[in-house]
């Protein structure tokens, strides 16, 4: 079942998808999926067994940028992402910051390919 007004897909373009995808694996510890969509190759980062939590790294007529909508990817702990960021390509551009009322920290970075992308952590 979708969850209403929760988006549903997210896209972060690259201009070197292999590139990409050993960025985002390396920072966020994870595998990411290869697979061809629609005639483009694309790396799934998966959401676990969630509906409407996951996202892709793609190719194609997008081009990576600082400026425009920001992702928010959610992780366990901010600083051993941030610290694998700065030493494989990406640069911190917002530290670990607090959210009001416990909602968490959040940090922002740009990827290897020019993104900015956020984190989100509960703690």
């Amino acid at each position: 079942m979708l969850n209403p007004n929760v988006p549903a897909w997210f896209e972060i373009p690259t201009e070197n998808l292999d590139r990409a995808q050993k960025f985002y694996e390396t920072v966020l510890a994870q595998p990411l999926v290869r697979q061809n969509f629609a005639g483009s190759d694309i790396a799934i980062l998966r959401g676990g067994d969630k509906p409407n939590s996951s996202g892709a790294l793609v190719t194609g007529e997008v081009q990576p940028t600082v400026h425009g909508s920001i992702v928010y990817i959610g992780v366990d702990n901010l600083a051993p992402v941030l610290d694998r960021v700065d030493k494989h390509g990406g640069d911190t551009l917002l530290p670990r910051t607090a959210l009001p009322a416990g909602m968490g920290y959040y940090a922002q970075f740009r990827d290897c390919e020019g993104n900015r992308v956020g984190l989100w952590s509960p703690v």
